[in-house]
């Protein structure tokens, strides 16, 4: 008696696990396809980087780099980081 309640719990237990399991495989295959439908149908538009012009001699302080520098130097890495990938 005591061994079927057992093996009943057993039996849910593998069950529960096993469509989780197959649920988070799902989700992720579906999730991998969408990136993958989205990424070929709807590509994002490549960025032109313009070469900064050559830096004077005396490199400028922390305090005196201005705001477009700034752009420039976080849009030329964000787009170093999506073309290696």
């Amino acid at each position: 008696m005591q061994f079927e309640i057992i093996y009943q719990g057993l039996e849910l237990l593998v069950y529960g696990m096993g469509t989780v399991v197959l649920f988070l495989a799902l989700l992720i295959l579906t999730t991998m396809l969408m990136s993958r439908v989205i990424q070929r149908y709807f590509p994002e538009p490549q960025v032109e980087i313009v070469a900064a012009p050559a830096a004077p001699a005396q490199a400028p302080s922390a305090a005196v780099i201005d705001d477009e520098q700034l752009v420039a130097v976080i849009t030329a890495a964000i787009h170093q980081h999506r073309k290696g990938q």
